[in-house]
């Protein structure tokens, strides 16, 4: 096959359908519109749980497409979203696009929709900029999505929203995205736009409920609809097909390479371009790559990640004709055949300087564009498979879920002659330019690479919200034993005492009201596990066990506070899991140092940040530098994310700088943080029980009509169970061992000192790798740790247990618990960690996401 034949075949320009040979061997079927297999292709996902992975061929992701088709899709159904609003309508709506696939699309149907201002969700935090909303996207193996407007008033007014993806299947991810805006910023009206309508018939009738359920209208334009069939068996049969064609490649020289196709030819076996790198703008690139300077207008965004009004794209349109012309001028002269690849979620700008090269060059030069992608799909050499080949290179643009491969589909081997990389200036990094880079992954395949560098857009302040209005003097802590059984110079709450409100519900009753949308998982409490005389008699006898290692991980962790942050901490300890820890901290420095450091606790809660009046009360009596945020362990680090990004909204929102988000734990077996007191997965006997080791404490409590804008975040003392009270017996059994382990503590902190402790999340790695594998498709859903999987079975509805084969006594606990709940515990031999928690998918619509709300699958 020549390489011209190849590109027209990965591109269903040969009359053979890409989506041929994943049906024809899955049985597969792709029924509806006539125009919908020439929109769609079919592919693998790599991951036997998940046979199959629609594929478009006018998107411009996965496929190599002309820039003029990709932007007339989009514009031709934003056109149709002006006709059916009507024209006074329309211009008071706005557009959010959904990351990372069709942040492209939905600025196009922007365009056609006509001065409609754009914004679309980003899976990128960017400092300084304070989050308007988030969401779930319960289905991709990236699931969080943040809302960062420049100006959050593009979010707040009262025209039509037109929430715009790339495919309708389920429906679960708009109408978790509308859920949660219409609670904020209720709209009488939503228009939901994708290229292809996939739903089932069982989904069908679910966007006219969800619009009676909350008083909106809510509309659906689409491109083409249909279904896809699925016989019985499928995923055993992907699950077969992808194990083979995963398989290593035969010896060249005695098997030839056609089936399974040989990835490792377009992959990382292939040497790479030689040459010096960098980093910086201006930096050396392998010899075949180098920069084009596009002159990119200083006051044009890069995209709609913080918004894009009809000004600036009158702006950009002015100077889309002068960066084509020196993208023309720097491609090679016999040039035929050329690709602008964007990068993830930098999809619009490529697509437009596309197409505009496009007009630029005639019919002289065939222009193509594509993007790179975090989504890992299988890649096989057939024509009748819709992703040809596959180059795979690290994530260059420092992202906040940590380092991770990134993929560039149907570009070796599709007969280029030139690529025009298209990059922002956040992504123009040293591992951009990298041996194993994108930069030489494409030098090594195509005989000339162009870098051109869109500037990464910095919101001005000016939007900002300002600080809400709040007393002069917020309240001081509470302390016990009024409130908790810890003696009062041991922790100060940043809470306030909910004690008379009943909050509790069974679990189920839970579930059912997170799910329906009508409750956050933090406006209701969990009735609190009453232990069992097996199941206290078990807690005892790991305290016993434990008590020593307990000592030296809080040494540990506290000696590396002391040397590296700051010599006179104060300990702030996320209620609740974080409070023991914080004490035993506290204890550990006054045995060891005589420093009687202060410690208080407060409240974070998923999707709503840490509690901003606890941070106000903090920088009003401490130098917020001095504070050391503490909690218990880290399962994937989702904390350790919602701090970060808490108190950089908070730094906007009230100019306090100073708080450092790097939590301190006592055991962090995901690999989240710097400073811990080891990497071990093991029991924490305070993660045995609820309040009855926290100080007949409560989870923390966050609804309005019971905390308002000045108050602390609520939580409930359980008075009534101090005959159960088993906290001062936690931390004094600690505490007793500490002159045993001081010379061994020593010793450990000497190596962590020393040691590179840089985090590799390698636990949000695991926790993918397993959701998929399970067939979950959500990470929320999967709670790693001895920690977490404890909480599973004391708070939620588990479906099984993974436990590491041969883990021993820290696990008595969880497997006594599992055969009171009739729960499986399933050992696995590669376990990452100790053991993970499945919550179960019955209930997966109570499982609570990024923004604390119910996550459907």
């Amino acid at each position: 096959m020549t390489e011209r034949a190849h590109a027209a075949h990965a591109e269903g320009e040969t009359g053979v359908w890409s989506g041929s040979w994943v049906a024809e061997r899955l049985g597969v079927e792709l029924a509806g519109d006539e125009a919908l297999t020439g929109l769609l292709g079919l592919a693998l996902r790599r991951n036997p749980k998940r046979a199959h992975l629609l594929v478009s061929h006018v998107l411009g992701k996965h496929v190599p497409q002309s820039p003029s088709v990709v932007y007339g899709h989009g514009v031709a159904l934003g056109r149709r979203v002006r006709e059916l609003l009507g024209a006074e309508a329309a211009e008071r709506a706005v557009v959010l696009g959904y990351a990372e696939t069709a942040t492209g699309l939905g600025h196009s149907v922007a365009d056609g929709l006509g001065s409609a201002p754009y914004l679309h969700s980003t899976r990128r935090a960017v400092a300084g900029v304070a989050r308007a909303g988030g969401f779930e996207e319960s289905h991709s193996h990236a699931t969080s999505h943040l809302l960062l407007p420049e100006d959050p008033a593009l979010l707040a007014g009262d025209g039509p929203m037109v929430l715009v993806d790339d495919e309708f299947s389920t429906g679960n991810t708009v109408l978790n995205t509308i859920r949660a805006l219409h609670e904020r910023y209720p709209r009488k009206r939503y228009v939901v736009v994708a290229l292809v309508d996939m739903r089932s018939p069982a989904d069908a009738g679910r966007l006219d409920d969800f619009a009676g359920e909350i008083g909106a209208r809510v509309d659906l334009v689409t491109t083409a609809s249909g279904t896809v069939r699925l016989p019985p068996g499928v995923l055993e049969k992907g699950q077969e097909l992808v194990a083979r064609y995963e398989a290593p490649p035969a010896d060249p020289v005695t098997e030839p390479a056609t089936e399974p196709m040989r990835e490792a030819m377009t992959e990382a076996t292939t040497e790479p371009a030689t040459g010096p790198t960098g980093g910086s703008p201006g930096a050396a690139l392998p010899a075949s790559v180098e920069r084009v300077d596009l002159r990119w207008p200083h006051d044009v965004p890069d995209g709609g990640r913080h918004g894009f009004t009809a000004a600036d794209r009158d702006r950009l349109e002015s100077a889309l004709p002068g960066m084509a012309a020196r993208i023309a001028e720097a491609l090679p002269a016999r040039a035929r055949r050329v690709l602008v690849l964007g990068f993830e979620e930098l999809m619009y700008a490529p697509l437009r300087l596309a197409q505009a090269l496009e007009q630029a060059v005639g019919g002289d030069v065939d222009v193509r564009y594509s993007t790179t992608t975090r989504s890992p799909v299988l890649a096989v050499d057939d024509p009748g498979y819709a992703i040809r080949t596959r180059l795979v290179f690290p994530a260059h643009d420092d992202p906040a879920d940590g380092p991770g491969e990134r993929y560039a589909y149907n570009v070796a081997g599709a007969g280029f002659d030139a690529v025009i990389a298209v990059v922002d200036s956040a992504a123009d990094t040293p591992a951009l330019h990298a041996p194993d880079g994108l930069a030489a992954r494409l030098a090594a395949h195509v005989p000339h690479v162009l870098l051109a560098v869109v500037p990464s857009y910095v919101p001005h302040t000016s939007h900002a919200p300002q600080a809400p209005e709040r007393p002069p003097m917020l309240p001081e802590p509470l302390r016990g034993p009024a409130f908790s059984s810890y003696a009062p110079d041991e922790v100060g709450w940043l809470l306030q005492d909910l004690s008379d409100v009943t909050l509790e519900a069974p679990t189920e009753e839970r579930e059912e009201a997170i799910q329906s949308g009508g409750a956050h998982y933090a406006e209701s409490l969990p009735v609190e596990y009453q232990p069992s005389e097996q199941y206290q008699e078990l807690f005892h006898a790991a305290l016993e066990s434990s008590a020593a290692r307990l000592a030296r991980a809080v040494g540990a962790v506290t000696e590396v506070v002391l040397a590296e942050r700051t010599p006179r901490p104060v300990l702030v300890s996320l209620a609740r899991a974080g409070t023991p820890v914080g004490v035993l901290m506290r204890r550990w420095a006054r045995f060891r140092h005589g420093l009687d450091l202060p410690h208080y606790a407060v409240s974070i809660v998923r999707g709503r940040g840490i509690d901003a009046n606890a941070l106000r009360w903090l920088a009003d009596h401490h130098d917020p530098a001095d504070v050391v945020f503490v909690d218990g362990w880290t399962g994937k680090g989702a904390i350790t994310r919602e701090l970060a990004a808490a108190l950089s909204d908070f730094e906007v929102s009230d100019g306090v700088t100073g708080f450092d988000p790097e939590i301190a734990v006592l055991a962090d077996p995901g690999s989240c943080v710097r400073t811990y007191g080891t990497r071990d997965d093991f029991l924490i006997p305070s993660a045995c029980l609820n309040s009855t080791v926290s100080g007949l404490i409560s989870r923390t409590v966050l609804r309005a009509d019971l905390v308002g804008p000045h108050d602390f975040h609520g939580a409930k003392f359980y008075r009534e169970l101090a005959g159960a009270d088993l906290s001062p017996a936690f931390l004094d059994a600690v505490s007793a061992r500490f002159p045993d382990v001081t010379e061994s503590v020593d010793a450990h902190v000497k190596d962590l000192l020393s040691a590179d402790r840089t985090p590799t999340w390698e636990g949000w790695a695991a926790v993918e790798r397993i959701s998929e594998e399970y067939g979950i498709h959500d990470v929320n859903l999967v709670k790693p740790g001895v920690g977490e999987t404890t909480r599973v079975m004391l708070r939620r509805v588990p479906w099984k247990v993974l436990a590491r084969a041969g883990a021993g006594a820290d696990l008595d606990h969880v497997r006594l618990l599992a055969e009171q709940r009739g729960v499986p515990v399933e050992e696995v031999a590669d376990l990452p960690y100790t053991c993970v928690g499945l919550i179960h998918p019955q209930y997966t619509r109570g499982a609570t996401g990024a923004d604390g709300k119910a996550v459907t699958l």
